[in-house]
């Protein structure tokens, strides 16, 4: 849809350049996710550089001296530090975010230091594996995910990256709540497609819309003779036209999958009333496809 959008809806425009788009926004969401592991990694760093600063104060403390070290212990942390696999991912990345934007991890790390959920945690100097897995997802949740300054950072970084931090964040969670003591390897850098399948099912998906935007645009033009075509949103127009070429060029996906697809897009990226209005177009071009025999779908329960 971002591609398809900043096309501008010219078929004429270079298919390849269009391509590389794509792919670099996908390549961009997952140095989004390895960026998002690699805080948690600096803000356990920032933890341990401050006990070893404050152990070494002149007139420290009794508590000071002898600190807590639950939090510097926890079990998650350390299996995140001393991953190899992520490691490398984090030194093959073009920039080293956090060492050229420390204040975030700072940011972070004092939000944290004020929490309920990190003076609860701390309030006892052991715990088991999933005490420590469960303070690691609250904190990711509560701290780290909603924080406003993280996000205007994410924003002023890379253009694509706000759209997909929910995507990045909910992968996060759904991978540490998965996380068990034999985890090693590269249970913390999945792979970003499935398949090749999976990853070219985008860049056909792209291409066929954009060779057939003029005709999917006719169909759409001919069930809106009573809207103004001013009023229609160019992604309300986009959407439709990705559906319209889902429903025609690939029978294996159901049209109800196809539907609900997009009026969930429509919900996050368009007007209130966009689904709605999506919903009713593309329901209409279902009915003639079928009563025309034009909707070849394979497969069990494909309608």
């Amino acid at each position: 849809m971002q591609t398809l959008y900043a096309s501008k809806g010219s078929e004429s425009d270079n298919i390849k350049t269009n391509e590389k788009f794509l792919l670099q926004s996908l390549n961009s969401m997952y140095d989004l996710f390895i960026a998002q592991l690699s805080l948690l990694i600096e803000v356990h760093k920032k933890a341990k550089d401050h006990q070893e600063k404050t152990q070494k104060k002149l007139l420290a403390t009794k508590e000071e001296k002898n600190p807590n070290s639950k939090f510097i212990n926890n079990e998650i942390l350390v299996m995140l530090s001393t991953n190899e696999a992520l490691q490398e991912c984090i030194e093959d990345q073009k920039e080293n975010l956090w060492y050229l934007d420390f204040e975030y991890v700072d940011v972070i790390f004092k939000s944290l230091l004020d929490s309920d959920i990190y003076k609860q945690y701390m309030s006892t100097k052991t715990s088991t594996f999933k005490e420590d897995k469960n303070f690691v997802i609250d904190m990711f949740t509560e701290i780290i995910a909603p924080n406003d300054k993280l996000y205007d950072y994410f924003e002023d970084k890379r253009i694509t990256w706000l759209d997909d931090l929910p995507v990045v964040n909910t992968a996060i969670l759904k991978l540490l709540k998965k996380v068990k003591v034999s985890s090693e390897g590269k249970f913390f850098t999945p792979k970003l497609f499935k398949d090749n399948e999976d990853r070219d099912f985008g860049i056909h998906l792209l291409n066929k819309t954009i060779l057939n935007q003029a005709a999917f645009l006719e169909e759409i033009s001919a069930k809106t003779k009573n809207w103004d075509a001013e009023r229609i949103t160019q992604i309300d127009t986009v959407l439709m036209q990705m559906a319209i070429c889902e429903f025609q060029k690939f029978p294996s996906i159901p049209v109800k999958v196809t539907i609900n697809e997009y009026l969930e897009i429509a919900k996050e990226y368009s007007t209130p009333k966009s689904s709605n209005f999506i919903n009713g177009i593309l329901d209409k071009i279902v009915k003639e496809y079928t009563s025309e025999g034009k909707l070849n779908k394979i497969g069990r329960g494909l309608m």
